[in-house]
């Protein structure tokens, strides 16, 4: 078996879900979005996904033990409209095949909880730190974009700014379009280099989707975390994404040409 999903506590009851997926990429900006709000909104663990296809390598915890990487999801049930799926991780799959059958496996998920559409989550990378990050979007339809532009800066002309965008960020936006189901990429500017963490382009996704979504966060607590997240999540996805990371790069500058400003998911 390629993957192993292992299940915790009991099926939750849904209500047209949306699903927010944040995993490693460009400045990990998808990745602190949606871990901070699984910490803030205090989400619980639904699923926990492993394969053989992660990176071979395992984590040391803070008792001196080892750790293997995984992805989760967890939900959170809201008062008022949609509840929420969080898809977060150590690693994305590094390969091409994984990486299309994690996508599906998702959305056979997804599809299951009664879904209503899906957002992905991630940052495009500039050769210098950006003052005031501007957050740029892409769609499986229209309708989507016009939705989550309302009364936002959202920018929808990405068309000449980004190369292709790899992984699971750029996937879940084609495999869902093929069953019909909306789903839309934000994608925040911040700096290329490999040890930055984009935190501010991160706050800037994250005042978009708490406005869409109508989903109260404390934004002040994103500051006070900066620390703890860099130390967390820069340990934990920089070294293990590398090699997704490099074989991306290396097909898009054989494909380009050149080097331009890209998004890998």
């Amino acid at each position: 078996m390629t993957w192993q999903i292992k299940q915790f506590g009991q099926k939750p009851h849904l209500n047209n879900p949306v699903l927010i997926e944040g995993l490693p990429g460009i400045g990990n900006v998808g990745k602190v979005v949606a871990d901070f709000m699984v910490d803030d909104l205090k989400a619980v663990k639904l699923y926990e996904f492993f394969s053989y296809t992660f990176p071979h390598s395992v984590f040391v915890n803070d008792k001196n033990l080892v750790e293997l990487p995984v992805i989760e999801l967890y939900y959170k049930k809201m008062k008022k409209g949609s509840d929420l799926l969080f898809l977060v991780g150590d690693v994305q799959p590094i390969d091409e095949v994984s990486c299309y059958e994690f996508c599906e496996k998702v959305i056979d998920l997804f599809l299951e909880y009664g879904g209503k559409e899906i957002v992905t989550l991630g940052g495009i990378g500039l050769q210098s730190v950006p003052k005031k990050p501007r957050v740029f979007c892409t769609a499986n339809t229209k309708s989507i974009v016009k939705e989550y532009k309302e009364g936002t800066d959202l920018n929808e002309k990405l068309y000449g700014i980004v190369g292709p965008i790899v992984g699971v960020s750029g996937l879940l936006l084609g495999l869902s379009g093929k069953r019909n189901i909306p789903a839309i990429a934000l994608l925040a500017e911040t700096y290329g280099h490999p040890m930055y963490l984009g935190v501010k382009g991160a706050r800037e996704i994250l005042k978009i989707l708490t406005k869409k979504l109508k989903i109260k966060v404390n934004l002040q607590d994103l500051e006070k975390e900066i620390k703890e997240l860099e130390a967390e999540i820069m340990k934990r996805t920089e070294d293990l994404s590398e090699v997704s990371k490099q074989t991306a790069i290396k097909k898009l500058k054989g494909k380009l040409g050149k080097e331009e400003t890209s998004y890998i998911g």
